[in-house]
């Protein structure tokens, strides 16, 4: 059954309905547009408009198809959506929320937004990111704070965060967000909607920065992904950003073939991890986790609750070293001096998140080779287990969405997380960047599903819950077909009260 409001459908619906003219580009824009009227006054998760150019692109799609099917530009002709702030599009300001970059227009389209416009996309707007895309909050300067449909006390996650606030707000129909410490996937759980963090390197990246870069598509560990209120939607984001399909190399993108084993659901081999020390997990993601293998095992699907690819703190060491010396890269010349002056005031044995931090970002060459080093040790340990299982789902983070808290650093704001022995931990919100990284590491595809709405409790609202389905490298298509079956068999998308409420006036 698909909701009421149009504004809820999922993409791939939205298009089936504009090439049958059951409804015109202009008058679904014109939706869109009056939703974020009533709406994002409270969520501020579209910071970016483009309104007239986008009246003007639905006007010729409307066009173009009242000549006939022939006329049409592609498989997302006329639906209207919005791209992560960080994302160029000619025209509009791309400053990832730093003031100094306020007035930064780009003079052209990234490359993914230039295929979503082939494809016949109405792209209106822009959604909110945290400064540098570095906060599973998303706040800037700029632009202001971003709230969660369901809560808007509570963050949407980061660094997507406008994205996926925008989605399950009925704000947009489709969203393209970047993913280097579960950017797309976080916001995706906190705000119940889906999202792909695709292998490393297959969504072209050239055109998602602050400022030219000669090869965006060598950035470590970071990736591109589609944002959506459906599995069913990512998959055709998915052909669209990957039309060709190719994967970058050292010698440049070459042509890729997708990994696929095409296994029924029933016949898969699935292994479900839903808590570990160097991260504990809080009881209601626990619970979905729990419910989800039990649905899994009815179906006929062998599932595995005690095994684990790799080990957990060598992952976790690793992977905050390799992604502090990604983004440390992007630091200015002050910045990086203050980081090479506190790097040596921890003791060797300190594992603290500042440490980490610091270390990572000032590394030497050599340092790195060595991590990168074990990292291949890890990936090899990934593809044995892969050997084993079709599929792994874990957590994209350790709770549901918190209550945003803007102070201080990220690792100074605590949240509170009911282990599995029965304490309440107040655990740094950087702790949970290990299941940024679990997959992220070493470039695995990770798609956020949403599994069910956590009910109310004394000390929240009713919150959506999700995982992450992880596949091999290049198993994209298994990942995503996965994710549709849970959509069609499990859970599907819920759109929040406030949502409804807005709706309705």
């Amino acid at each position: 059954m698909y909701p009421a409001d149009i504004a809820f459908l999922p993409a791939h619906e939205l298009a089936r309905r504009l090439r049958r003219r059951e409804i015109g580009a202009r008058e679904l824009l014109e939706h869109y547009l009056a939703r974020i009227e009533r709406l994002n006054p409270t969520l501020n998760a579209v910071v970016v408009f483009d309104a007239e150019r986008a009246r003007q692109r639905a006007d010729e799609a409307d066009a173009a198809l009242a000549k006939g099917p022939d006329a049409l530009w592609g498989p997302l002709h006329g639906v209207p959506m919005t791209v992560k702030e960080s994302f160029n599009v000619a025209g509009l300001p791309t400053t990832y929320g730093y003031t100094a970059h306020a007035d930064n227009r780009a003079a052209r389209d990234a490359v993914a937004v230039r295929r979503l416009k082939a494809a016949g996309a109405v792209v209106f707007g822009k959604t909110n990111v945290p400064v540098s895309l570095a906060d599973w909050q998303s706040f800037n300067p700029v632009y202001g704070s971003t709230g969660n449909p369901w809560d808007p006390a509570r963050t949407p996650g980061g660094s997507s965060g406008g994205s996926a606030a925008a989605l399950a707000a009925g704000l947009t129909g489709l969203e393209i967000g970047s993913d280097i410490g579960a950017s797309i996937r976080n916001p995706a759980h906190y705000c119940g909607v889906w999202g792909l963090k695709p292998t490393w390197g297959v969504v072209p990246q050239a055109g998602h920065e602050l400022v030219p870069v000669p090869f965006a598509d060598n950035i470590d560990i970071a990736a591109a992904g589609p944002m959506a209120r459906s599995a069913h939607d990512l998959t055709l984001a998915m052909q669209v950003l990957c039309d060709p399909p190719t994967m970058y190399t050292p010698v440049g993108r070459v042509p890729l073939a997708w990994a696929t084993r095409g296994t029924p659901p029933a016949r898969l081999r699935v292994a479900i991890v839903a808590d570990d020390a160097e991260a504990p997990v809080d009881a209601p993601l626990r619970t979905a986790l729990a419910r989800l293998a039990d649905f899994l095992r009815r179906a006929g699907v062998h599932v595995d609750e005690d095994v684990r690819p790799v080990d957990s703190a060598e992952a976790h060491a690793v992977y905050l070293h390799l992604l502090r010396a990604a983004t440390g890269a992007r630091f200015d010349d002050a910045a990086y001096a203050a980081a090479l002056e506190r790097a040596p005031r921890y003791s060797a044995d300190d594992t603290s998140y500042p440490a980490r931090m610091d270390r990572g970002s000032t590394t030497s060459h050599r340092t790195w080779v060595q991590f990168d080093q074990r990292r291949d040790k890890l990936r090899q340990q990934w593809a044995a287990f892969f050997e084993r299982f079709d599929l792994l789902v874990c957590p994209v983070a350790t709770t549901p969405a918190f209550v945003r808290n803007e102070r201080g650093e990220r690792w100074e704001r605590l949240i509170p997380v009911r282990a599995a022995d029965g304490r309440t931990l107040m655990q740094p919100t950087t702790e949970a960047l290990f299941w940024a990284g679990y997959p992220g590491l070493v470039g695995l595809p990770a798609c956020a599903v949403p599994l069910e709405v956590a009910p109310a409790e004394r000390d929240r609202p009713a919150l959506p819950v999700g995982a992450q389905v992880i596949g091999p490298a290049f198993g994209d298509m298994d990942v995503l077909a996965f994710a549709r079956w849970l959509e069609d068999e499990y859970h599907a998308f819920e759109a929040p009260a406030m949502a409804w409420a807005g709706a309705a006036k």
